[in-house]
C-alpha cells in the first residue's frame, strides 16, 4: 500500500471515530437544503428584480438563470463533498488545497461572522414577522429573535432526529403554503398596463438583478456541511443537491409567475411585500396575516438548518486547534455537539444585540456577512481547481462536468459578487472584515 493510500486510511480511521455517525437520508437532507434557500428572501427580493429588469420575460429570465448558476455551484460541491466527506465540509477543503492556516481563518470567519451573522439575520427576520401578528411590545422583534435562536439551539442538542422530523415538517408546511400563493397569483386577473418604464437602462440593472436573485438562492452551500452524515454519500450528496435546486428554481419561477399575472411588473416593482399584496386582492387584510405567518414558518426552517449545520465547522476546528478543544465533545446521542451549539448561539445572540442597538438589525446583519461569505466561497471554488492538480490519483465518485469551463465560470460569478457586496455595503462590511482579522491569532494554536 503507498504513501497516499496509508494516508487517506489513517485520516478516514480517525475521523470516524469521533465524526457524527450518518442518520440523514435523502428526504432529510432535500428538506435542509430547500430550508436553508427557501426563507425570507423570496418574499423581500422579487420586486427588487422587477425594478432592475422592467419586463415580463426579463424577470423570469433572471431567476431561472440563478437557478443554472447556482446548478453550476453545486456540481463543483458535489465533487468535493463526495471525494472528501468531511464534518468541516469547507474547513476541510480549504485546509486540503491552501494548508491549515487559511482554513483557520475561514473556521473563526464561520463562527464570528458568516454562521453567526446569518443566524442573527434571519432571527430578526422572524421576529419582524411574527411582531405583525403578535407584538411584544417596543423590541418585540428581538425578543422573537432571541426565543428563537434558544429554543432551535436547545432542540439541536438534544439531538439530530429531533431537528430533522422539525426541518421536515416545516418544509413540507411552507411549500403547501407557497403554492396557495402560486395558485392565487395564477387565476388573478391581469392587472391593468402601465407604459411608465421602469429602469432607464436594462442592461446595467442586470447585473444588479442577478446579485438579488442569488441572494434568494444561497444557502445550498451548506450541503457539505452534512456531507458526512449523509447516508450513502457518494450518491446521495449529488442526488440531494440537484433534486433541491431543480425543487427550489421550479418554486422560484412559479412564484414569480404568480407574482407578475395578479400584480404585473409594476406592480411587482412598487411592493413593499408583494407576496401580500397578491393575497391582499383575494382574502383583504387576513392575506397579509397569512403571510406574515408563512414567512415566519420559512424563516423557522431556514434558521433550524443553518444552526444545526454551524455547528459542524466548530466541531471539525476543536480537531486542529487547542483553545477550541472542547468542541470535539459530544453527547451520548449522535451529532448532538453541545459545545459548538453553545458557542455559536452565544455569538448569535451577541449579534441580536448589536443589531437591536443599531435599529437596523437585518441591514447590518447583511452588511456584515456579506463579503466575507462571497471571498471564501470563491475560495472553496478554487479549492477544487487545486485538489484536481494536487491529488491526481484521488478517487472521485463524482466529477464535474465539463472541467474546468464549470468552477471557473462559478469562480467568476463568486469574484462578480465579492465585488458587488463591497460596493453596495457599508460600514458593518467594515466590521466583519476586523472580526474575521481578529483570528489570525487563532492560526498559529494547532496542533
Amino acid at each position: 500500500m503507498n504513501k497516499l493510500a496509508n494516508s487517506a486510511l489513517a485520516e478516514k480511521s480517525t475521523f470516524l471515530t469521533s465524526a457524527p455517525k450518518p442518520s440523514l437520508a435523502l428526504a432529510d437532507a432535500i428538506a435542509l437544503i430547500v430550508g436553508l434557500v427557501v426563507g425570507a428572501g423570496i418574499f423581500e427580493t422579487p420586486a427588487l428584480v422587477a425594478a432592475n429588469t422592467g419586463t415580463f420575460h426579463g424577470v423570469l429570465q433572471v431567476w431561472l438563470i440563478g437557478g443554472v448558476i447556482s446548478l453550476l455551484g453545486a456540481l463543483c460541491y458535489a465533487e468535493l463533498a463526495t471525494t472528501y466527506p468531511h464534518v468541516g465540509g469547507n474547513y476541510y477543503y480549504l485546509k486540503r488545497a491552501f494548508g491549515q492556516p487559511l482554513a483557520i481563518l475561514f473556521a473563526w470567519a464561520r463562527i464570528s461572522v458568516i454562521q453567526t451573522g446569518s443566524i442573527a439575520l434571519l432571527a430578526f427576520v422572524l421576529g419582524d414577522y411574527a411582531s405583525q401578528i403578535f407584538s411584544l411590545g417596543r423590541y418585540s422583534n428581538s425578543i422573537y429573535a432571541v426565543v428563537a435562536i434558544a429554543l432551535l439551539t436547545t432542540l439541536n442538542i438534544t439531538g439530530l432526529r429531533q431537528s430533522k422530523r422539525l426541518q421536515k415538517g416545516l418544509a413540507v408546511a411552507l411549500i403547501l403554503g407557497l403554492l396557495l400563493v402560486i395558485l392565487s397569483g395564477l387565476v388573478a386577473p391581469a392587472p391593468a398596463p402601465t407604459t411608465t418604464p421602469l429602469t432607464d437602462s436594462f442592461s446595467s440593472s442586470w447585473g444588479l438583478a442577478l446579485v438579488f436573485v442569488l441572494l434568494s438562492y444561497g444557502g445550498w452551500n451548506e450541503a457539505a456541511y452534512i456531507s458526512a452524515e449523509i447516508r450513502n454519500p457518494q450518491r446521495n450528496i449529488v442526488r440531494s443537491l440537484l433534486w433541491s435546486i431543480g425543487i427550489i428554481t421550479g418554486i422560484y419561477l412559479l412564484l414569480n409567475l404568480a407574482y407578475l399575472q395578479g400584480l404585473g411588473v409594476a406592480g411587482m416593482a412598487g411592493s413593499q411585500a408583494v407576496a401580500a399584496d397578491l393575497l391582499r386582492r383575494f382574502l383583504g387584510d387576513q392575506g397579509a396575516l397569512f403571510v406574515s405567518l408563512l414567512v415566519v414558518i420559512a424563516t423557522l426552517g431556514s434558521l433550524n438548518a443553518t444552526i444545526l449545520t454551524g455547528a459542524r465547522t466548530s466541531f471539525a476546528l476543536g480537531q486542529d486547534i487547542l483553545l477550541f478543544r472542547g468542541f470535539k465533545q459530544q453527547q451520548p446521542q449522535p451529532s448532538s455537539l453541545r459545545s459548538a451549539y453553545l458557542l455559536q448561539s452565544g455569538i448569535a445572540l451577541i449579534l441580536v444585540g448589536l443589531g437591536t442597538l443599531t435599529r437596523r438589525g437585518f441591514e447590518t446583519m447583511v452588511d456584515y456577512t456579506a463579503p466575507i461569505f462571497w471571498f471564501f466561497f470563491l475560495l472553496s471554488t478554487l479549492s477544487l481547481i487545486i485538489l484536481r492538480i494536487q491529488e491526481p490519483t484521488r478517487p472521485r465518485p463524482f466529477q464535474v462536468p465539463f472541467y474546468p469551463v464549470v468552477p471557473i465560470f462559478f469562480c467568476l460569478t463568486c469574484g462578480y459578487l465579492l465585488y458587488s457586496s463591497l460596493v453596495y455595503t457599508g460600514v458593518g462590511a467594515i466590521v466583519g472584515v476586523i472580526v474575521v482579522l481578529l483570528g489570525i491569532p487563532f492560526v498559529r494554536q494547532t496542533t
